[in-house]
């Protein structure tokens, strides 16, 4: 995991169901830290620092630039 770097940290995983969609496409080497403990107890969120958005270092600058254009060119907004 020591090539990973947290990106984006969310509370929900709804947040995140379209950005896992456009990293896929482009096939960006990503995980969501957290996901399963917070999907079983949606209410640890908080508790354990929500679901940490982990991308390889080597597409760390095109994950941001996805992640800016959804907020910028949407109606569709990453929290």
């Amino acid at each position: 995991m020591k090539h990973f770097k947290t990106i984006a940290i969310f509370q929900y995983p709804a947040e995140y169901a379209i950005l896992q969609l456009l990293f896929e496409q482009e096939d960006i080497r990503y995980f969501f830290e957290n996901e399963t403990m917070i999907s079983v107890f949606p209410f640890y969120s908080n508790a354990i620092g929500g679901i940490r958005l982990q991308v390889h270092l080597d597409d760390v600058a095109q994950a941001e630039e996805i992640i800016a254009n959804l907020n910028s060119s949407s109606d569709l907004k990453i929290v």
